[in-house]
């Protein structure tokens, strides 16, 4: 479902001058498999994700998502993938209902299944309830929801999660990873990016764990412990980027 090879990044900086963000990354991501993306703030995850969404451009290097190549097909990868992030980004003034409609809108669905499809995840999500308040009424985990109903409301093969439970309390992030879980019942790729390891190890099939730009290892937690020689997973994530426990 996504193949990336070699995609990399580079920024010109006043200070360091030219610099890789990303560096030369190359993965696969299967149907129903939740690839997790795992490295400290600044590693390069966010970066990586804007580039198979589209939104950058890569310095070099390619991808393709649900068989569409990003660089020259993007306007096909966007009609096959979601975007969440750990920022809402909400318009205030429309309802929750109104704001999952327009994305609805936006992905040229017809009223009518635009409609059932919001009905459909508004009780799986339980959104019911505040579906028509207006967004700065809502609490930081209500606008979460939203952001998982507009990113799934055309019903995407592909998801990118890019840190989505920050600044969640405990019962917001548990709706999170319900709902990743779901997502990979019903065998769609989900890309999740994040820094909190016990989010890894609940979630992800296999991880893909990235430090300087670079992926330093991929594999099942399993296979990263028989690599590394440790148990915990904290162990094992410094091993593999050169920190020593």
């Amino acid at each position: 479902m996504i193949e990336v090879h070699e995609l990399t990044k580079t920024f010109q900086d006043k200070k360091r001058g030219a610099f890789n963000a990303v560096d030369g990354v190359s993965f696969t991501a299967r149907p129903g498999e939740v690839f997790g993306l795992l490295g400290p703030n600044g590693a390069g995850k966010t970066t990586l994700l804007r580039m198979l969404a589209t939104i950058l451009t890569p310095s070099s290097g390619t991808a393709t998502i649900a068989g569409f190549d990003i660089g020259r097909q993007p306007q096909q990868v966007r009609e096959h993938i979601g975007f969440l992030t750990g920022s809402a980004g909400l318009y205030e003034r429309l309802t929750a209902r109104e704001t999952v409609a327009y994305f609805g809108d936006l992905q040229g669905l017809a009223p009518e299944e635009r409609d059932r499809r919001i009905r459909s995840i508004f009780a799986a999500l339980d959104m019911e309830e505040f579906a028509d308040r207006r967004g700065d009424k809502l609490s930081t985990g209500q606008k979460q929801r939203v952001s998982i109903a507009r990113a799934i409301i055309h019903e995407p093969p592909v998801l990118f999660f890019d840190e989505p439970t920050s600044g969640l309390d405990v019962i917001a992030a548990r709706t999170v990873v319900r709902f990743i879980r779901r997502c990979r019942d019903e065998g769609r790729t989900v890309i999740f990016s994040t820094h909190i390891m016990s989010e890894v190890e609940a979630l992800c099939d296999r991880i893909g764990v990235i430090y300087g730009g670079r992926l330093a290892a991929v594999g099942t937690l399993e296979e990263l412990r028989a690599q590394t020689g440790q148990t915990a997973f904290e162990s094992v994530f410094l091993r593999l980027i050169g920190e020593e426990d």
